[in-house]
């Protein structure tokens, strides 16, 4: 039996709070990054509609290279290419870099549930001498939000796992901890098992709020109808 399966699972139980402060620091790099993604996206995305040219173009050239380079690589550039200007510590280069990263897909959800209103709502409002920032935050935005909540769901649970790349510049999270704690105990498995139990339990937890916030904004529309 030991011969087939080499490894101790009896010290998963035994060894799983020993990750508890990993999972900690997971999460604050996975929320700091998705604010800051947030804020970056919902701005990207009016650059991105904005009949100003340059506008449009600065930010189609953002998304562009964000999602056409890998988040590894743009962690890297933050955190060993910028040295030369500014040194960023491990744990605000991850979620710098996780922030433009999320901003860029999350620009493009917020842009696709912009556009997706019918735009004959927002000559109403106009026509009614409402200004356009007024139409926009009033009437605009809170029916393209709901409209953004699945994909946003979706992106928030790549963000989650996107943050086991911060080990990588010695973040101490989830994945560092594993790989310490596997190199100290040569129970390398077992440790990885740890680590890929605690993220199931943050991605289950998020798609649970997710899956509820999209139920009471179903329930809130056929309340208003």
């Amino acid at each position: 039996m030991n011969t087939i399966f080499p490894w101790n699972f009896a010290v998963i139980p035994e060894k799983f709070f020993l990750f508890r402060d990993a999972a900690f620091y997971t999460l604050q790099i996975t929320t700091l990054g998705i604010l800051a993604g947030l804020v970056i996206g919902l701005v990207v995305a009016f650059g991105k509609i904005a009949k100003n040219p340059v506008l449009s173009r600065l930010a189609g050239a953002y998304i562009f290279v964000i999602r056409g380079t890998p988040l590894l690589l743009q962690l890297f550039i933050i955190y060993y290419g910028l040295t030369t200007i500014v040194t960023i510590p491990p744990f605000p280069s991850a979620v710098f870099a996780l922030g433009i990263h999320n901003g860029a897909y999350i620009a493009e959800i917020f842009r696709g549930s912009i556009i997706s209103i019918d735009y004959g709502q927002m000559e109403a409002a106009r026509s009614l001498g409402m200004p356009y920032a007024r139409a926009m935050r009033r009437i605009v935005l809170p029916q393209a939000f709901k409209r953004a909540v699945p994909p946003l769901g979706n992106q928030f649970i790549i963000a989650l796992k996107d943050s086991s790349l911060a080990s990588t510049i010695a973040v101490p999270e989830l994945l560092l901890r594993g790989r310490q704690l596997g190199s100290s105990t040569f129970m390398y498995m077992e440790m990885l098992i740890i680590v890929a139990i605690w993220y199931l339990i943050m991605t289950s937890l998020l798609s649970y709020i997710v899956h509820r916030t999209e139920k009471r904004l179903r329930v809130s529309d056929r309340d208003q109808t």
